[in-house]
């Protein structure tokens, strides 16, 4: 029996924790981040994080090697969504987030309505027409597998050439090789892969590297919170 006349606490009892879990996630679920910021995971986020640092974002925000897609940071106030890169857009466009970063081929491969006012110089690549050294075959269309059929599409009507497009969605370089296609369009960084695989780049379509896209309503509201982040954001 405790002496006193205080009553012991019962052996194996919780402490009662010092903030509620409820009241935790209350909270977070109501803080209204000052910006959202949607960036794609995966090679672009490791090159713009450091870019990001300056403006005073916690690195270890961005690269933290967990699983989780929504992440605040405490200091500017901004949260960030982690997503696939052609998704990007469309939570931008559609408002879930009021910026985002995004490699160039996705908006040209789709039309979105937003607003892009800055390229990053980052995710530096080039949307090529590669094959083999002689890729057009005599008497019959040519056949291009591309994951990309809008930019291929533009690309051969605009040089007033006939061609039949194969939609493909992963290891594109494959298709010459198998005689599914005689020709591939699709992004090049190094051209590593290319040369692996006994193929050539036949012609440069243009230039692609990340850029920065804004909801436009976002861009007109938000104003005087987006424009210090592109400012800093310029190389």
């Amino acid at each position: 029996m405790a002496k006193h006349g205080k009553a012991a606490p019962k052996r194996g009892a919780a402490r009662k924790p010092a903030v509620p879990i409820e009241s935790a996630e209350a909270t977070h679920a109501t803080t209204e981040p000052r910006l959202v910021m949607a960036v794609p995971k995966g090679r672009v986020l490791n090159q713009l994080a450091p870019r990001l640092a300056p403006l005073g974002v916690d690195r270890d925000v961005l690269l933290a090697d967990d699983r989780t897609l929504v992440r605040d940071d405490p200091t500017t106030g901004v949260r960030f969504l982690l997503l696939k890169p052609d998704d990007v857009p469309t939570y931008v466009e559609y408002g879930s987030a009021d910026l985002g970063v995004v490699g160039r081929d996705v908006l040209l491969e789709r039309e979105y309505d937003v607003y892009a006012p800055l390229d990053l110089g980052i995710g530096i690549c080039r949307m090529v027409v590669a094959g083999k050294a002689q890729a057009h075959p005599p008497g019959r269309t040519l056949r291009v597998a591309t994951k990309f059929p809008n930019i291929a599409s533009r690309y051969f009507l605009g040089k007033g050439q006939q061609v039949d497009l194969v939609y493909v969605q992963g290891s594109v370089e494959l298709a010459p090789l198998t005689g599914l296609a005689d020709v591939i369009v699709d992004i090049v960084e190094s051209g590593e892969t290319l040369r692996q695989n006994g193929l050539t780049v036949l012609e440069v379509i243009c230039p692609i590297s990340s850029v920065v896209i804004a909801n436009r309503v976002a861009l007109k509201l938000k104003r005087a919170a987006i424009a210090p982040l592109l400012a800093g954001l310029r190389i």
